[in-house]
């Protein structure tokens, strides 16, 4: 077991002596709340509230959707901010689950753009295919993680006062 944390030094560890959560689920979750990030922006745009919609999603529809996809995103950030000793049950039993949930988001996601190419072609195949290959990479990356691994085995328990 130790042997896992061998390339680690103390800064890569948090208050309650668990590795860092990787940097990873974050690359991941940027991705999937996308349509969130582009929301805000939009939002914050006091010139033109709908024009980046509009430019990075043509139809409506889409749009809504990838906010829909966006919901499973947002769960996962509510798991990592409860994710603290003495969280309720029902964090702890769906912790090791983390990865399983961002990858059916990208695949949710994808199947959504796989929608608006079929179904309004708004895609172009090339642009269709660079997404599947983003999504293709970002679950190898979770896949690929040693880290994540060890994040998902190990939960913050509390630490004894000293």
């Amino acid at each position: 077991m130790s042997q896992e944390y061998k390339h680690y030094s103390v800064h890569d560890f948090d208050k309650f002596d668990c590795l860092k959560v990787s940097i990873r689920v974050y690359v991941v979750l940027i991705y999937i709340l996308r349509g969130y990030l582009v929301w805000l922006m939009s939002v914050t745009n006091m010139r033109d509230r709908v024009g980046i919609i509009q430019w990075l999603y043509p139809e409506q529809s889409l749009f809504f959707l990838s906010l829909f996809s966006g919901l499973i995103g947002l769960f996962v950030v509510l798991i990592l901010s409860l994710r603290r000793p003495n969280a309720p049950q029902w964090i702890k039993t769906i912790w090791p689950h983390c990865r399983s949930i961002l990858i059916i988001a990208l695949l949710f996601d994808y199947l959504i753009n796989l929608v608006g190419y079929f179904q309004w072609q708004l895609f172009s195949p090339l642009w269709l295919t660079v997404q599947g290959a983003i999504v293709i990479f970002l679950i190898l990356l979770c896949y690929n993680s040693d880290r994540m691994n060890i994040n998902l085995r190990e939960f913050p328990e509390p630490l004894p006062e000293k």
